[in-house]
């Protein structure tokens, strides 16, 4: 055993030393992967500094100035009165300063961290990190198995115990995060999944993946910009561009811009790469998870691999997110509560789509009275249900940094509508059925409705079925007449998520059939508008917007 383990860490480290130095690894790295980093990152800086040289000139009215772009990233509404600050402020030298006797803050964690690195764009690049990760990996395992014999330990240990030591963690996390596409929507897909069945290792992962986030430096930007909106791209479409993103998601960052007419705007740039690679890093992060024993098998991970597949490409289509956009301003035209932004489609193409600047605040992040909170609940839980029974389309990511509160347009503001999709007729009229058969507190029917839409296949034990029918009945309390009476529901009250969670165990293990494809999105949506009701600790009259808009009778 020992020498099989010894064995296998120096095939390991041999592997590792190769692929490090080997100057043909290197070289065929080097070639293959478009991005050129360093090259084009040093023509690039070049570039920049001979334009900046050349309006530091005596005719360059601001040179008295301390101005340090040559163009301006802050944006301003016409008709706003801008000024430039250009005398110095005054400093009273005859008052002495007296010493500080406040003790200097503790610094803060972060909420979210940008760092700039090159994104790996080609194919065979990105298969080179994931087969790095997968190594590196393997050879910790290998030499955590070795310390913990070597020092004497008889107790077995088992593959997921190896392979979620501090260090493998620590290079998971820098890897995705580094890698984004995939990686990024694997993770946001899990991080729905309740927290009490996935490892505490796999949730700290998934924790520091979602709070940093790499960005493209100056010339692989430049690259994809010039790609999608040719040439001078810069001066032809915008007043002023922010280089640096206010935002990096999975397969692509935001930055502030102002149109040629001073409109605000936002441009979101994708990832090289990514949409070309979806398949191999899907298929290389299937690899890692499933060798490592990380995630119960209960969760059906190749079904939601195959689901991340899908929408990880419409989402990596920005023709299509343009469309979502135009087809959800229309359906909410007259809604006097939500707006949507608007589509610049001059300055959008395959990988570039820029659009309107929203002005509202992040909903969980404004210092809002409590009776705005629950304003705020009831109308997004008033667009879910709309979207499921009357639009049958669904922006499906409940990430609530999508949803912002203008409070001078009094509006609810909406985002990212890349994993906007549509449901079927018959989808909708059978899982509608499913609702109202829960909220009349009709268990039979909810177990027949079940077996219709595929969630149950008539051959579960006897405990699976019952905990999947008390999750749906848990779901439709919040609708109920027989539970509410008529009043509104406290989501602070409410014990709905705890029961649902305490039945997640016993269908982790006992479920035959993975559910419908359509609910990993759809279930997805609503779990995160009751958690974010809940997060608002809001009051909500669902019963009566059920009633609205659903509808209590078939």
């Amino acid at each position: 055993m020992n020498i099989a383990e010894g064995s296998a860490k120096i095939v390991s480290q041999d592997v590792c030393d190769f692929y490090r130095n080997s100057k043909l690894v290197n070289s065929i790295q080097s070639h293959c992967d478009s991005s050129k980093p360093m090259w084009d990152e040093a023509q690039t800086l070049s570039q920049q500094a001979r334009r900046q040289a050349a309006r530091n000139t005596n005719n360059n009215p601001f040179n008295g100035f301390q101005q340090t772009r040559p163009y301006s990233t802050k944006s301003f509404y016409p008709g706003e009165n801008v000024s430039l600050d250009t005398d110095p402020v005054p400093v009273n030298t005859n008052v002495p300063v007296k010493p500080s006797t406040i003790e200097p803050e503790k610094p803060k964690l972060r909420e979210f961290e940008l760092t700039q690195s090159e994104i790996p764009s080609s194919r065979l690049a990105r298969i080179f990190h994931y087969g790095s990760l997968a190594a590196n990996m393997s050879l910790n395992a290998a030499t955590q198995g070795l310390k913990h014999y070597a020092s004497g330990n008889t107790s077995p240990m088992t593959m997921k115990s190896l392979f979620l030591s501090p260090k493998n963690i620590e290079s998971m996390a820098r890897k995705f995060s580094k890698m984004r596409g995939a990686a990024l929507k694997i993770g946001q897909m899990l991080s729905f999944q309740d927290a009490s069945i996935l490892p505490k290792e796999v949730q700290q992962i998934l924790l520091r993946v979602q709070n940093s986030a790499h960005y493209m430096p100056p010339g692989q930007l430049e690259r994809v910009m010039v790609g999608d909106l040719g040439k001078n791209w810069r001066e032809r479409l915008f007043t002023s561009f922010d280089d640096v993103p206010i935002a990096a998601a999975s397969i692509g960052q935001v930055h502030n811009a102002v149109t040629e007419d001073l409109t605000p705007v936002v441009v979101k740039v994708q990832y090289p790469g990514v949409a070309n690679s979806i398949d191999s890093d899907l298929n290389n992060m299937l690899m890692i998870l499933t060798a490592s024993s990380l995630l119960p098998a209960g969760l059906f991970l190749d079904k939601t691999v195959a689901n991340a597949r899908v929408e990880l490409k419409w989402e990596c289509d920005y023709i299509r997110e343009a469309q979502n956009l135009i087809r959800m301003r229309e359906f909410l035209k007259d809604d006097e509560v939500f707006a949507v932004p608007r589509v610049f489609h001059n300055a959008c193409g395959e990988h570039v789509i820029t659009m309107e600047r929203m002005r509202g605040t992040e909903i969980v992040k404004g210092n809002w009275d409590q009776s705005t909170k629950n304003w705020i609940a009831t109308q997004i839980m008033r667009l879910c249900l709309l979207e499921i029974k009357e639009f049958k389309f669904m922006q499906t990511d409940p990430n609530w940094a999508n949803f912002l509160f203008n409070e001078k347009t009094n509006k609810i503001e909406l985002l990212d509508f890349g994993a906007a999709r549509d449901y079927s007729d018959k989808f909708i009229v059978n899982y509608v059925r499913l609702l109202r058969a829960a909220v009349k507190k009709d268990p039979k029917k909810v177990e027949d409705l079940s077996f219709e839409l595929g969630y149950l296949t008539g051959l579960e034990s006897p405990a699976m079925t019952q905990a999947h029918v008390d999750s749906v009945m848990c779901l439709g309390e919040a609708f109920s007449p027989i539970d509410n009476n008529g009043h509104p529901f406290n989501f602070t009250k409410q014990t709905i998520t705890d029961r649902v969670k305490g039945n997640i165990g016993l269908m982790l293990s006992e479920r035959l059939t993975p559910p419908p494809e359509e609910t990993y999105s759809l279930h997805r949506k609503l779990s995160g508008v009751f958690l974010l009701c809940a997060r608002l600790n809001a009051t909500v009259p669902c019963e009566d917007l059920f009633r609205e808009i659903v509808g209590y009778e078939d």
